[in-house]
């Protein structure tokens, strides 16, 4: 970060002169010569000095908002450099250094700073904007300042402080609600209940029976019946989920498994997980999310709790994927179960993947199969066995995909 050579144009002109005026002064014997040539030196030294005896930097934080970045959308980052000098310097440049994980323009004027003889430090505010380039954690930083003399003949470039890590999540798509589409469902969007003989909310009534308390008495129901009638309350329960993301690597590529955010296939798969699971949840589903083995890729999240997408957002942002090939043990993973939505993610898919998870789909009253790469008419075959399929395009809007699986059924949508 430091250059190897101190002096700007001017500076380097500056000493060459000097030399220059010491060889003709011992040639020509002008005394004058060698005055002059040492006031250049002299004033390239007061330059050097200036520069590199003076602007400390003690501590440099930094802080993003919102606290994680997120891929294609921008993000502030406040820099905050305590700096301590002895005597006036002038302004500079700086110029964070951005990871591949995030783009933008991070650099500006840093202003001079008067003495600091009165006081320990001086504090710097600096902002920029950046913006999600791929997922994963990445480490911002350094800050570098660039200064040169108020004559321009030295220039001196420093490294300010240490690098702050940053996490940047996965894009997720605004998809549309599945309660667009209830008919489709079987009913399986909505709240389910369980009649119990306490609670507080959803009343409703029943005849009276020996034993009831006086106090739940349903006098309304009671009038309008013209028989005594009680309060039963009934419990609600919430509707369950799966989204499943097949990770193994021979269905993507290996640069899937090599870092987060190197395979847009694999990226572009995640991302629709996610917008999955944070429609789900938004629409009342308590949501598992699954590698297609059935081991747990993040807790349960209850319906409604959009800070736990949040976190679960942060959890995926280091995923990668694994060597093993395990979609053929997905039927295992919901055989002698009936549940809610299932929401299968892969990469490659084949005729023969689509006879392998056919049975999932019976085991379910909403099974939805999205691919990234799918082969021949696999995914038409993965219709006949009940799957509501889509293709998902890498560039395209995962948004299309959903409506189309969702709304009308076995119609092979790309989005």
């Amino acid at each position: 970060m430091r250059r190897a050579w101190p002096l700007t144009a001017r500076g380097t002109g500056a000493v060459l002169l000097a030399v220059a005026c010491f060889i003709a002064a011992n040639e020509a014997g002008l005394v004058e010569l060698v005055y002059f040539g040492a006031l250049l030196l002299i004033a390239v030294a007061a330059s050097l000095g200036s520069l590199y005896l003076t602007r400390h930097a003690e501590t440099v934080t930094r802080t993003l908002y919102p606290d994680v970045a997120t891929v294609g959308r921008e993000a502030q980052v406040s820099v905050r450099a305590g700096v301590r000098t002895a005597v006036p310097t002038p302004p500079g440049t700086w110029r964070d250094v951005l990871p591949r994980g995030l783009s933008g323009s991070a650099e500006g004027v840093f202003p001079a700073l008067g003495s600091g003889l009165s006081r320990n430090e001086r504090i710097i505010d600096l902002s920029y904007t950046v913006q999600g380039a791929a997922r994963g954690v990445h480490a911002l930083g350094p800050l570098t300042v660039r200064a040169t003399d108020p004559f321009g003949l030295a220039r001196r470039t420093t490294v300010f402080g240490e690098r702050t890590p940053v996490t940047v999540v996965p894009s997720t798509t605004d998809l549309p609600p599945l309660a667009d589409f209830a008919g489709e469902t079987g009913g399986s969007l909505h709240t389910t209940t369980n009649q119990l003989g306490q609670g507080a909310d959803n009343l409703v009534a029943r005849p009276y029976e020996p034993g009831d308390s006086m106090r739940r008495i349903h006098w309304r129901a009671t009038a309008h019946r013209d028989q005594l009638m009680v309060r039963q309350e009934e419990q609600e329960s919430t509707p369950e989920a799966s989204v499943v993301l097949d990770r193994g690597v021979l269905r993507w590529s290996m640069d899937a498994m090599r870092a987060p955010g190197a395979d847009p296939g694999f990226e572009a798969g995640v991302s629709a997980a996610v917008s999955a699971v944070a429609r789900l949840v938004r629409d009342g589903y308590a949501v598992e999310v699954l590698d297609s083995d059935g081991t747990v890729l993040a807790e349960r999240i209850d319906g409604g709790d959009m800070d736990e997408v949040e976190i679960f957002l942060t959890h995926v942002a280091t995923l990668t994927a694994r060597r093993d090939d395990t979609l053929g043990k997905l039927p295992r993973v919901f055989a002698g179960v009936m549940t809610g939505p299932v929401i299968v993610v892969v990469g490659r898919f084949d005729a023969a993947d689509a006879v392998t998870i056919g049975p999932v789909a019976h085991h379910s009253t909403l099974p939805m199969l999205f691919s990234v790469m799918p082969v021949g008419d696999a995914l038409e075959r993965a219709a006949d066995a009940g799957w509501r399929i889509g293709a998902i395009d890498v560039d395209g809007d995962f948004s299309r995909a959903w409506s189309g699986a969702a709304g009308r059924g076995v119609r092979h949508v790309v989005g």
